[in-house]
């Protein structure tokens, strides 16, 4: 399921009413769970994000760390913990132990799970039904190391001589799953001790006692186990990585108690009252107005200073709120600003936004501040982004194909009819054969006079019936008459990626309009002419301008979708488009109906 890396296609917040059904889902899943185990894996107090991948799966995550909760459906039914989230409450799920690390080199591979690699527990083989999701252990660690589905009950196993797969695996340590989150980790800082793992109970060839039987029938079961996981291990995993990635599995310990810990930002965050949220806002709203917001910007509305400017100065790890200060909306925070002489800010009657007018930086409060130096990496990780996005500018040309019309004219001067052309190129052609036939006037240069060929490859069929033909045309317009008789193509380019496609490039249209409550959405589409895939764009977006952003076919045009963003973001998002993506500015088009 995340054996292979895949971009997400959008990640938003869940609601609070998203969440508590969640939650429900989860307790009904997880019937072993206390309220305290969910609320380790979904704090009540946090945000918890869903994100949607192209092969169907959503990840439910704990925003700004780990992914908690997934499903392989997309229909929500069917849920299962992370290995993150196993770590937290190790009891969330039955699990299997494996008879050593020669069989948990092949789960960690990707591979299944077979029923001669597990080791039998002394009060006999638990009982479970087929589509159970179960967890991997190694020997002797309470850390699982794989989530899998059950292929067949208990009862089905025995009677088939506990013989082939006994879990589907859908998620395992070291995955693009594991590797997703913000801040992977391991459970402890002992991460690389040297401990023993291997169960003293398991037998191996080498060291295999007698009774011969039981030698055979223990070597028989662990090469079945390695020969059937090889066969459906990836493989583009060598053996040196394979065995390096399980000497890290064979250490993975739990620490001893998880339930205390916390992030500092995200513990302090959780526990800031409402005059410390307000202390927070106001020190965010200084910090932005020293560093990012110049004269040039103003006047700006509130919601670019909020996503912009606000957000981007808040401390590492924290989620500001603004619901939760004494202020509840934007619109009266920045209000109380302005009764201050802080800033100037007045209500927009037609936009219905407040906008921000002045700032006042003589103001006591501006003059005390001392902004914050903010650490370079961040900076440096957007600028190593934005190079790799100058490196796949984009590149935009009408093409010519020729056609009927002049394809008397190619083959005169021996010209490939199958070629595409630029202007250039094709008006090339045609003066060409002006030179091969002399046709140019002797007494007037500048005129050419029109053979019968070229006569009929700039005019036949466009002349009305009964007109006369013309006899000769200027050079000046006998280049774009013979383009115009042409087949017109566009080709886009982009990396390594070209597409060449007939008719004029269409251009990409922004509009933003006003929904129910007097609220924006800014609608853009038109991308797929330019390379652009919607998905991956709306989740840079939401990122960007810290909103939320869906993306919905277009009605009565099969693969063509629009991105929605929420807000009225029409002017930052043709900029971002021009700055980031090369999209002339020739080929945006801009709509705003919000305007009276």
């Amino acid at each position: 399921m995340f054996k292979k890396p895949v971009d997400v296609k959008t990640v938003q917040r869940l609601s609070g009413a998203d969440k508590k059904k969640l939650r429900r889902a989860s307790k009904e899943r997880f019937p072993q769970a206390s309220d305290a185990d969910l609320d380790a894996i979904l704090p009540p107090k946090g945000e918890i994000t869903l994100a949607k991948y192209p092969n169907h799966a959503l990840v439910y995550a704990i925003e700004g760390e780990f992914p908690m909760i997934f499903n392989i459906d997309a229909r929500g039914h069917d849920l299962f913990p992370t290995v993150y989230a196993l770590w937290k409450v190790p009891h969330l799920l039955p699990a299997f132990t494996l008879k050593g690390g020669e069989v948990s080199r092949y789960v960690i591979g990707g591979a299944d799970l077979m029923f001669p690699g597990i080791s039998i527990p002394p009060e006999g083989f638990p009982s479970f039904e087929a589509g159970q999701p179960w967890a991997v252990k190694v020997p002797g660690n309470p850390a699982p190391i794989a989530v899998g589905i059950t292929t067949m009950s208990s009862t089905e196993a025995l009677k088939a001589g506990l013989r082939g797969k006994a879990l589907r695996i859908v998620h395992y340590y070291r995955d693009m799953l594991w590797d997703s989150a913000d801040g992977r980790y391991v459970p402890n800082e002992g991460f690389f001790e040297d401990i023993v793992v291997e169960d003293p109970n398991y037998v191996s060839t080498s060291q295999s006692p007698d009774p011969a039987e039981e030698t055979a029938e223990v070597t028989h079961d662990t090469e079945d186990a390695a020969a059937d996981s090889s066969d459906t291990a990836d493989p583009g995993l060598n053996s040196e990585a394979t065995e390096e990635i399980t000497d890290g599995v064979n250490e993975l310990k739990l620490p001893e108690d998880k339930s205390n810990e916390q992030a500092p930002d995200e513990k302090e965050h959780q526990n800031l009252t409402t005059e410390e949220i307000d202390s927070l806002l106001d020190k965010c709203l200084l910090q932005a107005l020293f560093t990012s917001i110049k004269e040039k910007d103003l006047p700006m509305p509130g919601s670019t200073l909020w996503s912009n400017h606000i957000l981007p100065c808040r401390p590492p790890g924290v989620t500001l709120d603004i619901k939760k200060s004494s202020h509840k909306k934007l619109s009266k925070w920045l209000q109380s600003k302005s009764s201050s002489g802080l800033i100037s800010a007045k209500e927009d009657k037609y936009k219905k936004e407040v906008i921000l007018q002045s700032i006042n930086r003589k103001h006591p409060d501006y003059m005390a501040f001392k902004p914050e130096k903010r650490v370079q990496e961040p900076v440096e990780h957007e600028k190593a982004v934005a190079e790799s996005s100058v490196t796949k500018q984009l590149e935009v040309a009408e093409i010519y194909k020729p056609s009927s019309h002049v394809k008397p004219i190619f083959v005169a001067v021996e010209a490939d009819m199958e070629k595409y052309y630029s202007a250039s190129e094709a008006s090339d052609r045609v003066f060409r054969y002006v030179e091969k036939e002399n046709l140019v006037k002797p007494t007037d240069k500048a005129k050419v006079i029109l053979d019968v060929t070229l006569c009929d490859a700039l005019y036949k069929g466009a002349i009305k019936k009964g007109s006369a033909y013309p006899t000769e045309i200027h050079k000046k317009d006998l280049g774009s008459t013979f383009l115009n008789r042409m087949q017109v193509h566009h080709k886009v380019t982009r990396g390594a990626q070209e597409v060449i496609r007939k008719g004029a490039i269409r251009t990409i249209q922004i509009m933003t309009e006003r929904r129910q409550g007097n609220k924006k959405m800014t609608r853009l589409s038109g991308l797929e002419c330019f390379l652009m895939d919607p998905d991956s764009l709306a989740s840079e977006l939401q990122k960007k301008f810290a909103c939320s952003t869906t993306t919905a076919e277009l009605p009565g045009k099969k693969g063509q979708y629009e991105v929605l963003v929420q807000g009225g973001v029409i002017d930052d998002l043709a900029k971002h488009l021009v700055d980031h993506y090369g999209v002339p500015k020739r080929y945006i088009e801009v709509y705003d109906k919000t305007k009276r």
